[in-house]
């Protein structure tokens, strides 16, 4: 059916439900028990953009395609005490997640609707502690979770009722992640201009995929993927002050990112006509960071701060085409689609910058501003390739206005263009639902109001994207909102 009203998205909302319960318990001065129960669900949510596609002769591609409600439990308890010596500031938390969730789709004049259903359990336990010696501050705890996937799907005629075997998303014999780490973080002020700062994290990541269940679907070369990946990693940063109105930072760090599930484990059209299938030989990706930031304050009203990063990937996960038994191309989905599988690169780097001004113009009216510019690129033959997921230039401007019962920002949120040549290739950035010249830049101007009515009521209003602009965030397959009136009404008591 035609739309009548192209600035609204058919099929492109959904409602979502949340209760949240939060109980305290002050045993002592010293101690506390913390119990957080979380509960959200939703109703179907429809890909809006998936809905959108059409093939080349303009006839849609799907009729139906939407996640199913998805259900999220969390139960979470965090004893904290003061206790003495080692474990001064004491926390420790223990916590059970459980997420569902699911995926339908029936190809448009198809009676065929493919339902996959996916469950992950999450358990953890985090402990950590801090200590002060003197001019030296110590933080130190570990940590352990573990992750249990469940995936399975099976398809069914809408005319007939009649049900028939599908392929899962993730591994359908199950699959599980088990995580363990301790840390130890140091921060030293050596005097009045200088703090010196350097910490230590040792990782240990286990992973088991059972395929042995997919043989129908994709004869895998493979029954089972086992990984256990260990590494070290560390940061060492310095801070020179040498005046209240100059501050001087560096760090050096290094990171490390073990291959999870999602990322070793799944088959998945990330785009139409592009598949991703499972990488075995898939290995952690190891990052080697460095940044230095300069702030200065001026007539101790004006603060300006700029900071420069940059990070060197070895091993580089990243998604890039790929052999499925010899072949570049598979059927799924009833069409030729291209494989690729995340596969490890050799070098890939990001660098960037962010600046940031803050004014006080007057005791109630205050400026701030920020910018943030980032670059990447995998560096691979012939040539370079630019890195998915990587934003446009963005950026912030606020005002402030702030008097004994009311407040309010007036505010410029921006973001330059995304460029076609800046996407990559056989990345995840919905290259698809670009313009022919990437995804344009677009500005918004919004405002956020309160008032005090009472010492127990506030009031407060917002007005977003005042101007009504038609825009699209970048990567996103759905327009943003338009304008948009929320109203707000806080008491406590």
């Amino acid at each position: 059916m035609p739309n009548n009203n192209i600035n609204v998205q058919q099929q492109s909302g959904y409602r979502q439900y949340d209760v949240l319960q939060k109980i305290l318990f002050q045993a002592s001065p010293t101690t506390s028990h913390l119990l957080n129960v979380q509960f959200s669900t939703s109703s179907d949510i429809p890909r809006y953009d998936r809905l959108t596609e059409v093939d080349g002769k303009g006839n849609l591609k799907q009729a139906e395609w939407y996640y199913g409600p998805q259900e999220r439990w969390l139960a979470a308890y965090t004893f904290a005490t003061q206790g003495k010596g080692w474990l001064e500031n004491l926390r420790v938390t223990a916590a059970y997640q459980s997420v569902e969730e699911s995926r339908h789709n029936r190809g448009f004049g198809k009676s065929l609707r493919q339902n996959r259903f996916e469950h992950v359990d999450i358990f953890t336990l985090n402990a950590d502690a801090s200590r002060l010696l003197g001019e030296h501050e110590l933080r130190y705890g570990l940590e352990g979770s573990n992750h249990e996937v469940s995936s399975n799907a099976h398809g069914i005629h809408i005319d007939t009722g009649e049900q028939q075997p599908l392929d899962t998303r993730y591994p359908s014999g199950g699959s599980d992640m088990r995580t363990a780490a301790a840390y130890f973080t140091h921060t030293w002020e050596i005097g009045p201009r200088w703090i010196l700062s350097d910490g230590i994290r040792l990782s240990r990541v286990a992973l088991n995929a059972d395929f042995s269940r997919d043989k129908a679907f994709f004869p895998f070369p493979f029954q089972e993927v086992q990984q256990k990946n260990t590494a070290v990693n560390g940061n060492l940063g310095l801070v020179f002050q040498p005046g209240r109105e100059w501050r001087l930072a560096a760090v050096a760090s290094s990171g490390f990112r073990a291959p999870n599930v999602d990322d070793l484990g799944k088959v998945f059209e990330s785009v139409p006509g592009q598949l991703i299938v499972p990488n075995p030989d898939l290995k952690p990706e190891f990052t080697y960071n460095a940044e230095l930031s300069i702030g200065k304050t001026v007539a101790q009203s004006v603060r300006v701060e700029g900071v420069g990063f940059y990070t060197w990937y070895r091993d580089a996960i990243t998604t890039q085409p790929f052999l499925f038994q010899g072949q570049p191309t598979i059927e799924y989905n009833g069409q030729t689609s291209v494989v690729t599988a995340n596969v490890n690169a050799n070098r890939a780097y990001i660098y960037g910058f962010s600046g940031s001004l803050s004014a006080d113009v007057t005791q109630a009216f205050r400026i701030t501003s920020t910018l943030t510019y980032t670059y990447g690129r995998l560096q691979a033959e012939p040539g370079e390739m630019p890195l998915d997921h990587i934003p446009p230039v963005f950026g912030k401007t606020s005002f402030f206005l702030t008097l004994p019962k009311f407040r309010s920002e007036f505010f410029v949120q921006y973001n330059g263009w995304k460029r076609l040549k800046d996407y990559n290739p056989v990345g995840e950035d919905n290259l698809q639902y670009a313009t022919p010249e990437g995804v344009p830049a677009w500005f918004t101007l919004n405002l956020r109001t309160a008032y005090q009515l009472h010492p127990r009521v506030q009031l407060q209003a917002a007005l977003e994207n005042i101007l009504d602009r038609f825009y699209r965030v970048y990567a996103s397959g759905v327009s943003a909102p338009g304008r948009n009136l929320v109203l707000t009404v806080r008491g406590n008591f």
